[in-house]
């Protein structure tokens, strides 16, 4: 029965948007938290969420309308006139990918929900509100934060993160063992349940990114996250310790998976899906905001694909002994 539903609804919303789409983008709006927000590109800032970087793995035919916000819940997120805001702008046809869960565990009154009750019923409240408007949902589990501790820290706001500063060398750092613990217990569960329920395509981003951070390892992940020594990075002095918010890198690849879980689970999706080496954007949603920095970039001996966004772009040096290919997306264009 949840299969016949899950097609049936996808048929309708397939109609929907042959009729009513046909010479236009599908819109695929996006509503969740800091991991998948997008950020200020202020002073040099280097987090991304991975939303922001989800344009990059979609041609034109998907436009990614980003409305996740940092520290929302599902319930912040509904109670401040955000979810309305969304719902107002959807088109039949148009997607809606829905991530929560960090901020929904955090005690605090204006964020709190609970999985199995609350939490689910949110996640009901935007798969129904999203089909009344002719959309389509796709619920995502919350992605892992990257801990190896034996025990969870007690950290009830990942925004706080943003003001821990890296111990020189390591020393001071609390010890970390080889397997990553889980740190959101039931609330990882409870997307998928809503999707077995209400027939909605769902993807598993925590299962995704478990297994890319236990892979990557305990020094090997920090690599993807706000985590930087004190003087790595100009924009950082002071260094950071931050296993929640992605910098630009993770945010690439923790998209790139996931723009690839998402095809496979939603099917209409997958002509539209890229897979390009590297991205130059000069709004923050490439790996390089310079054409040159991609070239820089580049290992010798192996071609690479770089993608230009929007803008006019100065044709970079290429060495001898690298094998760089350009697309240039709608709206770019070289200087002459």
């Amino acid at each position: 029965m949840k299969t016949i539903r899950m097609l049936l609804f996808a048929a309708v919303a397939l109609v929907a948007f042959s009729a009513l789409r046909s010479d236009d983008a599908v819109t695929v709006f996006m509503i969740g938290d800091s991991t998948m927000a997008n950020k200020s590109l202020r002073n040099g800032n280097l987090e991304r969420g991975w939303g922001m970087a989800l344009q990059c793995y979609f041609d034109e035919g998907v436009r990614v309308d980003n409305h996740a916000v940092n520290g929302r819940s599902s319930k912040s997120f509904i109670d401040e006139g955000r979810w309305q805001k969304v719902l107002d702008k959807i088109r039949p046809g148009d997607y809606v990918f829905i991530q929560f869960g960090h901020n929904d565990e955090k005690p605090k009154p204006d964020r709190h929900t609970d999985p199995g009750t609350t939490f689910d019923e949110n996640l009901r409240k935007f798969v129904r509100e999203t089909r009344d408007k002719g959309g389509i949902p796709v619920l995502f589990s919350c992605v892992v934060r990257r801990n190896f501790l034996k025990e969870a820290p007690e950290n009830d706001d990942d925004e706080a993160l943003r003001n821990t500063v890296g111990a020189p060398s390591g020393k001071g750092e609390p010890e970390e063992g080889d397997v990553l613990v889980d740190t959101h217990g039931d609330y990882r569960f409870s997307p998928r349940n809503v999707a077995e329920e209400m027939g909605v395509a769902f993807v598993d981003a925590n299962k995704i990114t478990h297994d890319l951070e236990q892979g990557l390892g305990r020094e090997g992940s920090k690599k993807l996250h706000m985590w930087y020594r004190p003087g790595e990075v100009a924009s950082l002095p002071k260094g950071r310790q931050d296993n929640t918010h992605y910098n630009v890198y993770g945010a690439h690849v923790v998209a790139r998976l996931l723009a690839k879980a998402v095809a496979e689970e939603v099917p209409e999706l997958k002509c539209h899906l890229l897979d390009y080496d590297y991205s130059v954007a000069r709004n923050g949603v490439g790996d390089f905001f310079s054409v040159q920095e991609a070239v820089d970039a580049a290992p010798e001996g192996k071609e690479v694909t770089v993608q230009l966004f929007s803008g006019e772009w100065q044709k970079p040096a290429v060495p001898e002994g690298k094998k760089v290919r350009f697309v240039l997306r709608e709206g770019a264009r070289w200087k002459e």
